[in-house]
């Protein structure tokens, strides 16, 4: 079957002496592994149109019961060449296509490839120190889209209505924040304000949010590390996304 779709290169890989393995991420069948067999000869029809991050329309021919699938064209809409321009906005959309390449697959839908695309443009475009911000919202949408927004409205254990005054208590494993009973009962947690609560919320909602201080941002990029491998994550690193959680760097 040949599938005419949306599609954004995520991960690229040279293989033998004339062809290139990617992992792209489509609008119609999720992530799809892909031989594009010779794209890196002079004459390719690909030309540099497989660049990391690229967005286009892609041809690729499925075949049942195969994990590497064929790559017949591709013509891109989008470079995104902001992203290879910065080593902040670099890694943040690296960060971003580390998870979606861990954590969805082929039966992700529309809904995720509009999210991914945004973020990426997002972060493309990110005026200067504003990148981290646009990284975390790109993916806590990410995380949501998946099925595992944080619950941040009501107790996350109880599930009773939460009145946040100042601060509220965020427990990444209960999976959102705590009402006070809960929050004695069960140690650990974070304390966050009410302005960083308020700021999760639009992310979630796809709001692009102020660039906020260092000191607010690394919070921001803890919490959000620490949730991810909590609900995610299977004990496997994940370098591109761990390695942008754990940069002390303004981004």
């Amino acid at each position: 079957m040949l599938l005419a779709t949306d599609a954004i290169v995520l991960h690229s890989m040279e293989y033998l002496e004339s062809s290139r393995i990617l992992r792209m991420l489509t609008r119609e069948a999720g992530v799809q592994a892909v031989i594009a067999k010779g794209a890196r000869r002079p004459r390719s029809r690909f030309g540099a149109a497989l660049d990391l991050f690229a967005q286009g329309s892609a041809e690729i021919l499925l075949k049942p019961g195969r994990d590497l699938q064929t790559l017949t064209g591709f013509d891109v809409a989008r470079g995104r060449s902001g992203l290879a321009e910065d080593l902040a906005r670099f890694t943040g959309a690296a960060a971003i296509a580390d998870v979606v390449l861990r954590f969805a697959h082929d039966d992700a839908g529309p809904e995720l490839f509009a999210i991914v695309a945004e973020a990426l443009d997002g972060i493309a475009a990110a005026p200067q120190g504003s990148a981290r911000e646009r990284t975390i919202g790109g993916v806590w949408r990410i995380v949501g889209a998946l099925g595992f927004s944080p619950s941040l409205d009501a107790c996350s254990i109880c599930h009773a209505s939460v009145e946040v005054g100042d601060a509220v208590l965020f427990h990444h494993r209960a999976g959102g924040i705590l009402c006070a009973r809960c929050a004695r009962a069960h140690g650990g947690g974070r304390a966050i304000p009410r302005e960083a609560l308020d700021a999760l919320r639009g992310w979630l909602a796809g709001e692009a949010g102020p660039a906020l201080p260092s000191r607010e941002g690394r919070a921001h990029q803890r919490l959000l590390h620490e949730f991810v491998r909590e609900h995610l994550a299977d004990g496997r690193a994940l370098r591109a996304f761990d390695s942008w959680a754990s940069d002390p760097a303004d981004a």
